[in-house]
């Protein structure tokens, strides 16, 4: 027989259950219930210094690798959530053991998943270890909020203008604790005092950058302040004054406001907590009614009237959809042209008050002014039809060009559908997921009791759901599967293709443009 022992510690200490220990007590195992192996048939996996929270782990994927080219009677671990804490990642990772034919044995607990017995106590003990991270995740969280609310700095890169120092350390409970505070650093300190001014003078986040750029004000890393950088700095209280008007803001934004007029007066600034949330991958900002606002032992630089007038405005000027896609659809070169002067990409720019005209702009001249790059404006319409008319000779029926095109009509297709029917399938996958786990809780469950009646109600919503993104993923496959057909004669091609299309097309005839100010290159693919 062949034995995988796994072993895995989230971090490197020297007591109990060290990856050492773990696979010496899984080998004692395997020679005490398997007579006569020996160590040539056990193969060693150690993953030290990852968590449990997922199966992302550099020897499990080795691991769960090598079974395809050997595959094993049996997968050792000290414990269960050796494995995985997170149930959907063990239900996935039994099923495909079982596929193998692959049996799990966890010698803390005495499960094997050869048994039914023991792969039905198995799934309800993953409940469990699951149970355990979150609830420690969520300790964790509760004396981090708890700490905030004494106005301590607890950690990560410091905001532009500070830095974090060491302000007093204490033993507890045999630790030695460290409490750290922010301090001033003049020189990026007086870059957010000019941001904030500038800011309630132009207000126009593009104005502040284009004058900082003009200043030769640079960022902590040495570049110029992007617009997103700038929007932080403006939203961080950490620069707010600890005021009666700061006060009254977050109190009617439903903040948890941590101080009172009495703390005010000081010229402190504020420490915001929670202010992300961070159990999903985007990190999103949190509403303000989730903030932990306390006074913070640091130097405040703007009043809470002027702090609060800057979010006002900041409000004001948001994009109506900051999730809208960037690309535009009326300009043919979008995406190819560049400049010749300063190599930066040439964005199109629509001319208020007039439909249908656009520019393409230098992206230095057009966020940094024209000291950056004075590379004249390029008309847009005007452009591409001389382009497509120049192009348009060379799409003769036996070059193979309306294939290419075909192929990228599909693809821009399957592009638009591909992520949506993506998710589809992942959504799909996991209420398949938690249907198994309902159905084998069923089975332990009292008929007709409350519990039973629960998990059957659950069970209907699934199966609802899943009959409706089947529907989703078959109208998803079928509009993939028929692209419109291209026009027989080439001469209709310009009238019937989509801007999005002839931007494939062009991509597939062209490998560069470049525009120097007096005349436009195109470099095309030799044929």
């Amino acid at each position: 027989m062949t034995f995988f022992i796994y072993s895995r510690k989230s971090v490197l200490t020297d007591r109990g259950e060290s990856i050492e220990n773990q696979v010496e007590m899984c080998r004692q195992y395997i020679f005490a219930n398997y007579p006569g192996s020996t160590d040539t048939n056990i193969l060693t996996y150690e993953d030290e210094g990852f968590s449990g929270k997922d199966l992302d782990r550099p020897q499990f994927r080795r691991m769960m690798a090598d079974m395809e080219r050997r595959r094993p009677d049996c997968l050792v671990c000290y414990r269960l959530d050796r494995v995985s804490r997170n149930v959907g990642d063990f239900a996935a990772l039994i099923e495909d053991l079982n596929s193998r034919g692959v049996a799990l044995v966890c010698i803390r607990e005495r499960f094997d998943t050869g048994t039914p017995m023991g792969k039905a106590m198995m799934y309800i003990a993953s409940v469990f270890a699951q149970l355990e991270r979150e609830t420690i995740a969520q300790r964790v969280r509760d004396n981090m909020l708890m700490l905030a609310r004494t106005g301590r700095w607890l950690g990560g890169a410091a905001p532009t203008g500070y830095t974090s120092e060491r302000a007093s350390e204490i033993v507890l409970d045999g630790k030695l604790r460290t409490a750290c505070c922010l301090k001033t650093v003049p020189g990026e300190i007086s870059a957010v005092d000019t941001i904030y001014r500038k800011f309630l003078e132009l207000r126009s986040l593009n104005g502040v950058r284009k004058y900082l750029h003009s200043r030769g004000i640079r960022s902590r890393q040495g570049q110029d302040f992007s617009l997103p950088g700038l929007r932080e700095i403006l939203q961080n209280p950490v620069y707010c004054i600890a005021d009666r008007d700061a006060l009254a803001y977050f109190t009617e934004r439903g903040a948890d406001v941590c101080f009172t007029e009495q703390d005010c007066g000081h010229g402190r600034g504020l420490l915001a907590y929670n202010k992300r949330d961070y159990t999903t991958s985007r990190a999103p900002r949190n509403a303000t009614e989730k903030w932990i606002v306390a006074v913070g032992k640091h130097e405040g630089r703007i009043c809470g009237r002027d702090w609060a007038t800057v979010q006002r405005l900041l409000e004001e000027n948001r994009p109506a959809s900051p999730h809208a896609n960037p690309h535009n659809s009326y300009a043919l070169l979008s995406g190819l042209i560049r400049c010749g002067r300063c190599g930066k990409p040439m964005l199109a720019k629509s001319r208020s008050g007039r439909p249908g005209q656009y520019d393409y702009i230098c992206q230095g001249k057009l966020q940094l002014g024209a000291e950056v790059c004075n590379c004249p404006n390029l008309p847009g319409p005007q452009t591409d039809a001389l382009v497509y008319a120049h192009l348009f000779p060379s799409m003769q029926p036996d070059c193979g060009l309306l294939r290419l095109l075909e192929n990228a009509k599909r693809d821009i297709l399957a592009e638009s559908t591909h992520g949506s029917a993506e998710q589809l399938r992942r959504r799909r996958e996991a209420h398949s997921q938690e249907l198994d786990r309902l159905v084998l809780a069923l089975g332990s469950a009292a008929p007709g009791g409350p519990f039973a009646q629960k998990i059957q109600q659950r069970v209907r919503e699934l199966e609802t759901e899943m009959r409706r993104l089947d529907a989703a993923l078959a109208g998803a496959d079928a509009s993939m599967e028929a692209p419109a057909p291209l026009p027989p004669d080439l001469s209709d091609l310009h009238a019937a293709l989509t801007v999005t299309e002839k931007r494939a097309l062009l991509r597939v005839l062209v490998q560069a443009c470049r525009w120097d100010g007096d005349q436009l290159h195109l470099f095309v693919y030799r044929r």
